[in-house]
Parts: structure tokens; sequence; C-alpha cells
């Protein structure tokens, strides 16, 4: 396998993180303050384990993984307290790109061929404690899942005889010698366990020290070097930052060489001042960190694009983006149809949050979720039969009332259009 990952994994206690399985010290208050934590320090990958009992635990566990999927650009696999097909069904819903399921326990390896079929064999993984789940199962996790975890210090470079199912290993060791032998194990795809999941892990600076080690990681690599590209007067590259959800431009700046080296290096953006003459770290004073998602160049190889993450404000100002002074405009139509929904979606959530007199979307949301429904049922309808209508106007409004109420049902379900584009995505 050409690049391994850092994996860390969460413990789900009673709507906190803890230690271990069999350790349940609470190591975090905030579930998915840590997750996004994982995720802005680099690691690749969040693993989730639901420890709960009951099934009234488990709902809220669930809900915590909407809740960190919401905060994460990272993938996530889920698992932990599934007994019954839906159970993989909510797992995978709450934005999970695969659910795990324990072959330790025989449900789990009396579910994997339904839940594999209904879902596709790519989102499920199975979690293993010992060869012998391997060994008889075989065949069913070939069959039916696309990843194992291991959840024991195994011979892997034995597993791997077995079968060529990539392997994510969940440790409980703490010795960064012993981490480095496993991920220079060909079978495995990456690490997981006590040492990954340090709360102040800096997966970044790890990386690097995988690389020394001779460890590919998926850390940035550029396909160019430096000296490729054309630099200006002053020996700079010019770089144009969008945000990579909406394409908005947020600022301008510029990079030499060092600074571009650390940007693919850290997987934040690094610049070089022209006034202090020196380089900078976005966010390293104001916690606006921008995280990279892409970068390419121009076709001159003159100015670089980067398509970031941005934490909070983009510009000095407190403004999301360095571009708010209009100085030349004629009136056109510049409605961005993502942006349009999202404008709409934040309007409804606002007054959920700050409640306004005399306001419909309040008055539903006091109404409760019977009334959405029955709006959201009733517009449906409306859009039906306005179909029937050859004028396409009458088909426009009706959808326009349809989407507002579903927006309504979505801020009252906790579901964000992200959701619904990921979704619509992995179709």
């Amino acid at each position: 396998m050409s690049y391994k990952r850092l994996t860390p994994c969460i413990f789900i206690d009673g709507g906190k993180a803890v230690k271990w399985f069999d350790d349940r010290e609470v190591i975090a208050e905030d579930v998915v303050a840590l997750a996004k934590y994982y995720g802005d320090m680099g690691a690749d990958e969040l693993i989730i384990f639901d420890l709960s009992n009951s099934d009234e635990e488990h709902e809220e566990s669930i809900d915590l993984m909407k809740r960190i999927n919401r905060v994460i650009s990272i993938p996530m696999v889920a698992g932990g307290n599934i007994r019954r097909q839906e159970d993989v069904k909510k797992i995978l819903y709450a934005g999970a790109k695969r659910a795990m399921l324990n072959f330790s326990k025989h449900l789990s390896i009396d579910l994997i061929e339904d839940v594999s079929k209904r879902f596709g064999k790519e989102r499920i993984a199975v979690s293993l404690n010992d060869f012998d789940s391997l060994f008889k199962q075989q065949h069913l996790i070939e069959e039916y899942s696309t990843e194992m975890i291991f959840m024991h210090r195994l011979d892997l470079n034995s597993v791997m005889n077995v079968t060529q199912i990539p392997c994510v290993v969940v440790t409980d060791t703490m010795e960064q010698e012993e981490i480095l032998k496993i991920l220079k194990c060909d079978g495995v795809k990456g690490v997981s366990g006590l040492f990954i999941s340090q709360v102040d892990m800096d997966f970044n600076a790890f990386k690097n020290v995988c690389t020394a080690e001779g460890i590919r990681m998926t850390s940035f690599e550029s396909m160019m070097d430096f000296s490729e590209f054309k630099l200006n007067s002053d020996g700079l590259l010019p770089v144009v930052v969008q945000d990579y959800k909406t394409n908005e431009v947020l600022m301008m700046a510029y990079m030499d060489e060092e600074a571009f080296d650390h940007t693919v290096k850290s997987g934040r953006m690094t610049y070089y001042s022209r006034s202090r003459k020196e380089q900078w770290i976005k966010g390293e004073t104001s916690g606006h960190f921008q995280y990279v998602k892409t970068m390419t160049i121009d076709c001159d190889k003159d100015t670089l694009l980067a398509k970031v993450e941005q934490v909070g404000a983009a510009c000095h100002t407190g403004n999301h983006t360095c571009f708010f002074q209009p100085i030349v405009g004629s009136d056109y139509d510049g409605k961005n149809p993502l942006q349009v929904f999202e404008s709409i979606y934040s309007t409804i959530v606002d007054r959920k949050q700050n409640p306004k007199e005399g306001s419909y979307t309040n008055y539903l949301f006091d109404k409760g979720i019977d009334k959405i429904l029955k709006k959201v049922g009733e517009e449906a309808t409306e859009i039906v039969i306005a179909a029937k209508n050859p004028n396409p106007e009458e088909i426009k409004y009706e959808m326009s009332d349809f989407l507002y109420h579903a927006m309504v049902l979505m801020v009252e379900r906790g579901i964000t259009w992200e959701d619904i584009t990921n979704e619509l995505a992995d179709r």
C-alpha cells in the first residue's frame, strides 16, 4: 500500500470520550471538539467506538456522530452496539464512510451479508480481536467488507498472507518505535490506538517522523518543484485563496520557497510577509487557520490557486473575505444556488435559535414536528397538482414552497445541506 494513514479513535461512553475499552477514564468532555482537533491537526481518518449498552445511549452516540461529521473534513468509520440492520443504517446516515461490525459477536457475523447487500460492501468494515475470527470468517470478510480493523497486536505479516483486504491496527502501545514498525507492514492501511489518539497529538509533525523512516504518508506531495514556478520581480509567487465549499475568493498573498514547502508539509497555508520580511502561518495568532484542500498552478505557472477550509475570518478586519468593499458594479443576477440555499437555511436556524414574533417559521417550530410534516406533505402534493398544469411558473412556485418547508424540517431534525450533498455525492 503506497500511503499510510494516522487514524485516531474516540471511545464514546456516556457522551464523553474515554481512554480505552476497559479504561473509562474521561479524556475529553466535548467529543465533538476533540474530533475537530484531530482533523485540524492533520489526522487522515477517524474511528468512533460507541461503548453504550442501551438503545437510549446508542441514540445519543449516533447524534454525536452526526455532530462530529459536520465539523470534520476527514472520513469517519464508526461502530459499537450494532445489533440490527437499522443500527448500521443510522451510523451510515450519521455520515460514517463505513459502519464497523464487531466480529467477536455472532450477531455481527449474522448481519454482514444483509447489510453489505443493502448498503454496499464498500460501506462495511469488520473489527477483529484474534486470528481465529479471521481464519473462520475469511470468506464472509472478503465477500462482504472492504476493510479490517484489528483490535490486537497480531503478527501482521501472517495476516497479510491470509487476505489482501487492507487493515487498520488499533493498538494500546505508547511506543513510537512499535507504531513505526506497524506502519511499515505492507498490508497495513493505517494505525490507531492510544499513541495516535493522544489529545495533544500533532499528526503533521509525526508524519515527518514517519517520512524520515521511509514510510509514505498521506501528507501533501507537490507534483512540481518550486523552481519550476515563474516568480514575480520580488522573487515571490502570488497565491489566490478560495473557500473550497463555495469557491468564494477569500484573500490574496505571496509565498517564497520556504513558505510553499511548509504549506505542503503541514497542510496549513503559510505565506511570506513582504512588510515583515518573514514567513507567517495564517491563523497562528488569531486561530483563523486555513487548511489546504487543493493547490493548482495557472497555465503560465506564475500564480497559485489554493482551495482551503477557512476557520473563522480570512480578513484581518473580521470579514469572511478580504474582498468585501465594492467599488464598481452594475445590476446583474449573481445568485449562486448553493449560497441561496445556505442563506435561507441559516435564516431558518436563526429563527429557531432566536425566535421572532410574527415569524411563520417560528409558528411552524412552535407547532412541532407533526405540523412541519403535514406542511411538507401538503406542499409535495401541490407539486404533483401543479405538474399537471402546462404552466411551468406554477411548478416553480410550488417547488419553492416545498423546499422552504423541507429546510424547516431539516433544521428541526439537525440535517444540513452538506449532509444532503454528501449523501448525493456517495450515490
